[in-house]
């Protein structure tokens, strides 16, 4: 996916910002399941959401833009306790910036290191293809 494409997949639509929605439509929106959005929530990951009379979870636009970074987090590999440090990153403004850059620079060097292997695998397995 092009970096337009996963900015305009990540960003709520004019048609999706009508206030809150229930579980299945923010799964939806956000490219998991429903039984992945409770398990988000669970391990911390998304903060708990309000909810009706009758108990039903209700998610905010900003719900569903934090369950589609979880997403490609994932997608990209990394660890649900990776991904919780992203999140602090992401959603804390109080945090110093030399703090920040340490952190991301941690991830950046981790991210490196992974695509050289990555690359390595890929070597080895085209030699074996031929």
């Amino acid at each position: 996916m092009s970096a337009r494409a996963d900015r305009a997949a990540s960003a709520p639509s004019k048609a999706h910002a009508s206030g809150p929605v229930p579980i299945g439509t923010a799964a939806e929106r956000a490219g998991v399941s429903p039984r992945m959005v409770r398990h988000y929530e669970s391990l911390g990951l998304l903060a708990p959401v309000a909810r009706t009379d009758s108990g039903y979870r209700q998610y905010s636009d900003a719900d569903v833009h934090t369950l589609r970074f979880i997403r490609r987090a994932r997608d990209l590999g990394f660890s649900m306790e990776e991904i919780a440090t992203l999140l602090g990153l992401w959603q804390d403004r109080r945090r110093a910036s030399s703090q920040v850059k340490k952190i991301a620079q941690a991830h950046i060097d981790d991210l490196g290191q992974r695509i050289a292997a990555m690359q390595a695998m890929q070597r080895t397995l085209q030699s074996l293809v031929g």
